[in-house]
């Protein structure tokens, strides 16, 4: 059986394995080509993990917010592109999206207007970029709710 850590500053990837009960040894197991070597250079940030270990922790953990995490946290181009998901209720999801679809209701017609004619002329782009805004909130939950429902894959409750 492995040793517990005492580490207080534990990375995600650590806090992710221990909320399973699994030591680094079972985890290695579990994950079959990620050694527990490997494990502790990446917990205790001596290396960055590769995507496609972050796929295989992520499934032996039941964790898929490690994905998210990695991409908007480690990768270079996610830091740019992907937005952090913050694990929330089904309830606040849903909430949230009905609101940010409400939202979107008063640009409909303007967004209709302004790409009708196939391209955004100088006068619309104020406008374009409210409605763009309303779109990635749209899209945030959209891809928190995918969160939730991996989630609740990995944990059996689907």
């Amino acid at each position: 059986m492995g040793k517990r850590s005492t580490r207080e500053n534990k990375n995600e990837y650590q806090l992710a394995r221990e909320a399973q009960n699994l030591t680094r040894e079972a985890a290695s197991e579990l994950m079959q080509y990620v050694s527990d070597d490997r494990i502790e250079k990446i917990e205790s940030e001596k290396s960055l993990p590769h995507p496609d270990e972050i796929l295989l922790m992520a499934k032996a953990y039941k964790a898929p917010h490690l994905c998210n995490y990695f991409c908007s946290h480690e990768c270079p181009i996610g830091q740019e592109n992907v937005p952090e998901l913050e694990y929330k209720s089904l309830a606040e999801i849903t909430l949230a999206m009905l609101s940010s679809l409400n939202s979107m209701e008063k640009y409909k017609d303007r967004f209709i207007e302004i790409t009708s004619n196939g391209h955004v002329d100088d006068d619309e782009v104020e406008d374009f970029k409210a409605i763009r805004a309303q779109l990635d909130k749209i899209s945030l939950m959209a891809q928190s709710l995918k969160l939730w429902v991996d989630k609740a894959i990995a944990d059996g409750v689907m």
